[in-house]
């Protein structure tokens, strides 16, 4: 059982100085535990869901809109908005000027899928500034783990991946995800709409546990809005095809750094998209890191994974 919605009570626009503002608000107790939630997509914004997973009384809770998504502008769903400062390492120097901007000293790190990742990262360059670590569906969005979901997991959706595969048209040697990218930015508008569209039908269906049915809205809402879309694949492309701008492994092998952070990695049985390897190789080198693998669970904050999620952010409650 989830908290009841809170209304944020503080938000602003940071400015990055390199042209960018990110969207950030605070909500819950402003003397509360403070903790941070990293959204997941890339370019999946920050809704309002999140603040239901924390005690109200106890956290004062900090939700950001990544760059280019969600409230930050510009926003890439407009063309005309570069990617070229839109980086792993920029969203971690974003993610530190806002808790410098609000005074905090240590925040517990919340976030999931492409949000573990950048946790993680901003974890790793900042130990002293986190007090736990609540990851789910967890990547580090290696070379290998972009080939898995964009063209590996095939063997579970063969006749989906095919379309997808074939919607792109990669040319000789080209990786579906570089193809995708080359569209999303092709003059044609019809053309870069179609494989934003094109890309969200894939998303919703590696997400999905084998078997499971594709819904009309491809399992989100949201794919429903041609600028989300838009902003969704654009991002999504852009950090894959460069796998986050991390030294392959480097996650995994630096993961020791984070001895003095509690944490909790939850990983399902089921989910074909984020498979549990990361998982479980980060769990073997953080000292103290708890890992849950739940059997039945899939991707994201479905059944078994939302309340082992939220029995963690209770428990560090109290501390």
């Amino acid at each position: 059982m989830t908290f009841p919605e809170t209304t944020p009570y503080e938000h602003g626009m940071l400015d990055t100085g390199d042209g960018n503002l990110v969207h950030w608000e605070v909500c819950g107790n402003p003397d509360g535990k403070p903790a941070v939630v990293v959204h997941g997509g890339p370019g999946s914004g920050a809704g309002p869901f999140w603040r239901r997973y924390f005690d109200p009384v106890r956290y004062r809770v900090v939700l950001f809109d990544q760059r280019g998504c969600g409230r930050s502008t510009p926003s890439v769903s407009d063309a005309a908005t570069g990617l070229a400062t839109n980086t792993t390492h920029h969203l971690i120097a974003d993610m530190e000027q806002l808790r410098e901007r609000l005074g905090i000293a240590k925040w517990l790190v919340f976030g999931g899928s492409w949000g573990a990742t950048l946790g993680l990262a901003y974890a790793q360059a900042y130990p002293e500034r986190v007090s736990e670590a609540v990851l789910f569906s967890v990547v580090t969005t290696s070379r290998a783990e972009v080939d898995w979901i964009t063209e590996g997991v095939r063997v579970h959706f063969p006749e989906a991946w095919a379309a997808f595969r074939d919607a792109a048209g990669p040319r000789e040697g080209e990786r579906v995800v570089d193809a995708y990218a080359r569209l999303l930015a092709d003059p044609d508008p019809a053309a870069r709409e179609e494989a934003a569209l094109n890309w969200c039908r894939w998303e919703g269906t590696h997400v999905r546990k084998p078997g499971s049915p594709l819904t009309e809205d491809f399992g989100d809402s949201r794919y429903a809005d041609p600028a989300f879309r838009m902003t969704f694949a654009r991002l999504v492309t852009h950090y894959w095809r460069h796998a986050a701008w991390l030294d392959d492994g480097r996650l995994v092998d630096d993961a020791a750094e984070l001895a003095a952070i509690p944490g909790v990695l939850i990983t399902g049985g089921q989910d074909v998209s984020s498979l549990s390897d990361p998982a479980r190789a980060l769990a073997a080198r953080w000292p103290g890191c708890e890992l849950l693998v739940l059997d039945d669970a899939g991707h994201g904050l479905g059944p078994g994974t939302s309340e082992a999620a939220q029995a963690a952010l209770d428990r560090f409650a109290r501390y």
